[in-house]
């Protein structure tokens, strides 16, 4: 889990373009929390508790990331996707 998205996966426009997972083939996963650059602790524990909501719907996370998103006007995004692309 990250809330600094684009070490990870690279630029949101291109996941997997660059960041520490761009030639990683099989990794166990990666839940990414974003929202604004100062969050506090209580943003990022309720973005984590959609994410976990988000796991127990699938729990298979291998080589996929579930991105959490606080947007504009306040609304929760959530994406998931596969890493490295198929």
């Amino acid at each position: 889990m990250t809330k600094n998205s684009i070490d990870f996966r690279g630029r949101a426009e291109k996941p997997g373009a660059k960041g520490q997972y761009a030639n990683v083939p099989i990794h166990a996963g990666l839940i990414c929390l974003n929202g604004p650059e100062d969050m506090d602790r209580a943003l990022q524990l309720d973005l984590f508790k959609i994410a976990l909501a988000e796991l127990q719907q699938d729990s298979d996370l291998v080589n996929q990331v579930i991105e959490v998103t606080l947007a504009a006007g306040d609304q929760i995004q959530v994406l998931r996707y596969d890493l490295p692309p198929e």
